[in-house]
């Protein structure tokens, strides 16, 4: 039987965090507030060694407009 690996990403303290490298892509949601437009995840390159440092590299369209990536979220207090 295999032993389960540990997900290199995956770090159990901020100090391990702090001391690992740079991320060099990071994920955003893009989103029209009114709802009327595809919402988006995209791709920005965040390596400032990068040619592409500071762009969008890469964008995936949810499929229809009103998808749940620009809904408000309602806290209860």
């Amino acid at each position: 039987m295999n032993q389960p690996t540990m997900d290199p990403t995956f770090y159990r303290t901020a100090a391990e965090a702090a001391a690992a490298p740079g991320e060099e892509l990071a994920y955003v949601a893009a989103f029209d507030r009114p709802g009327t437009r595809n919402d988006a995840m995209t791709v920005v390159d965040v390596n400032p060694g990068s040619d592409t440092y500071g762009r969008v590299v890469g964008w995936t369209e949810m499929p229809t407009p009103g998808d749940e990536l620009h809904e408000p979220v309602k806290l209860s207090v």
